[in-house]
C-alpha cells in the first residue's frame, strides 16, 4: 500500500477532494426499486452491487458534508 502511494500525482489532504454528487430520487422511485430488488432470488449478483451502492451513497454524502 505505501508503494502505491508513492506514485500519487495529488495531496491526499481530503480539503481539495471533489465529491461526487448524489442523486435523490422520490419517494415512487424508491419504493418501485424495493419492490424490484425484493423480487430478485437472494443470490442475485445485483442485491450485492446495491449494497455497494449504498454505501458509496453514504460516502457521498458525508463528503458533501
Amino acid at each position: 500500500m505505501i508503494s502505491l502511494t508513492a506514485c500519487a500525482t495529488a495531496s491526499s489532504d481530503p480539503g481539495g477532494a471533489v465529491c461526487p454528487p448524489v442523486v435523490a430520487y422520490g419517494q415512487a422511485a424508491r419504493d418501485r426499486a424495493a419492490a424490484e430488488l425484493e423480487a430478485l432470488p437472494e443470490d442475485a449478483a445485483l442485491v450485492g452491487m446495491m449494497a455497494d451502492y449504498a454505501v458509496m451513497r453514504a460516502q457521498a454524502r458525508a463528503c458533501a458534508g
